[in-house]
């Protein structure tokens, strides 16, 4: 990490805030020692009971992705759980992403539901989005992506999700290069502001809805299996290859043309942000990726000449804009989310206490463990 995430401190014996902040998660949430697998059992044997006498245990967003990929795997062979694939078309999905959810769900004998947004819609909000002039562009594929997972869950009676995030590959992200995309009350804002017409089919999900209605009313929880082992990104990629003939795409979150756009080009050009550094930190963190390897593949730039014109050039088109509005886009303002109307608030407070009780859940069973 540097100096482009504004917010970076270090201490007085030189450790940056990023690498205390990853030690403080991994406390929390990464049960990577023998204890992991005890509790990981624990979950799975609830989550069994749980599904009896429906078709499904547990409902699995995939993406084409390294690790929602590999949980699929994960959960079905060697948890034994009865899965549902959801996968949510965004109108920006890679032909390689979709041959690999393909390969993977048709090989396990798993059932796969896909959304697909209204293109038309989901083209307007990335069009407010870019007029909006916001790090984040990735919002609008990363609200509807969980909204219709916990839909889903919701209609066929499944309390659990599992969810492929995880320490091991995503400890590190400053706070500064992204907003939380869950905060529908500035998806709206946003849409309103700088859209052309009212999103109907494009459902967003509240704040309220998610953080309480979903898991405390009709108590679906959200299951991060590979929290609960010594997740390795690199291990996982090979097992996916030999067993499915997965194909790898090219970078973290990759499988969407408009992320690979979004992250290799426009957050670099417009913002000086390089989610490489943040990704590759996560893996030098966990021991997963040498240091000075990580800063070898920095030295590389962030995409191809080449291959990023073919991307803008296909931005454009999907958009239907011409260069010359692109390149305006790209040239305007920077702007932060707290320019806009959010749920910032109330967001910092749910995971202060989220952490809290997780710190006080853990520290009781650290308790009973001992006794």
């Amino acid at each position: 990490m540097d100096t482009s995430d504004p917010d970076i401190t270090f201490d007085e014996g030189g450790k940056c805030n990023h690498c205390a902040s990853f030690e403080s998660l991994s406390e929390l949430y990464w049960h990577r020692g023998p204890e992991g697998r005890v509790l990981l059992e624990e979950l799975v044997a609830k989550i069994k009971k749980d599904g009896e006498g429906k078709d499904y245990d547990i409902v699995i967003g995939v993406s084409g992705g390294v690790d929602s990929s590999y949980l699929l795997h994960l959960c079905k062979v060697e948890l034994g759980l009865r899965p549902i694939a959801v996968h949510v078309d965004s109108g920006w999905n890679s032909e390689l992403a979709v041959s690999n959810i393909e390969k993977i769900v048709t090989k396990l004998g798993i059932d796969l539901f896909t959304h697909v947004v209204d293109w038309e819609e989901m083209r307007d909000l990335q069009l407010a989005y870019l007029r909006a002039g916001l790090a984040n562009q990735d919002v609008p594929q990363d609200h509807i992506f969980p909204a219709e997972v916990y839909r889903l869950a919701r209609k066929m009676n499944i309390h659990h999700i599992a969810n492929g995030s995880n320490i091991a590959t995503e400890s590190i992200l400053p706070a500064n290069w992204g907003y939380d995309a869950a905060d529908s009350k500035q998806i709206l804002a946003i849409q309103k502001q700088f859209g052309t017409r009212p999103l109907k089919q494009y459902k967003t999900m509240s704040f309220w809805v998610r953080r309480l209605y979903f898991p405390y009313i009709y108590g679906i929880n959200m299951f991060y299996p590979l929290n609960y082992m010594p997740y390795s990104k690199t291990e996982a990629m090979t097992l996916l290859q030999e067993k499915y003939d997965w194909i790898y795409y090219g970078g973290k979150h990759y499988e969407s043309r408009w992320t690979r756009f979004f992250q290799s080009y426009y957050l670099p050009r417009r913002f000086g942000y390089d989610k490489r550094r943040a990704h590759l930190a996560s893996l030098v963190v966990t021991g997963e990726m040498p240091r000075d390897a990580a800063l070898a593949e920095m030295k590389n730039p962030p995409y191809d000449p080449k291959e990023i014109e073919a991307d803008v050039a296909f931005v454009c088109r999907k958009l239907g804009i011409d260069r010359s509005e692109f390149d305006s886009l790209i040239q305007q303002p920077l702007k932060s989310h707290t320019d806009y109307p959010n749920h910032s608030r109330e967001l910092n407070f749910v995971v202060k206490t989220a952490r809290a009780m997780v710190r006080l859940r853990n520290a009781i069973l650290g308790g009973k463990a001992g006794r």
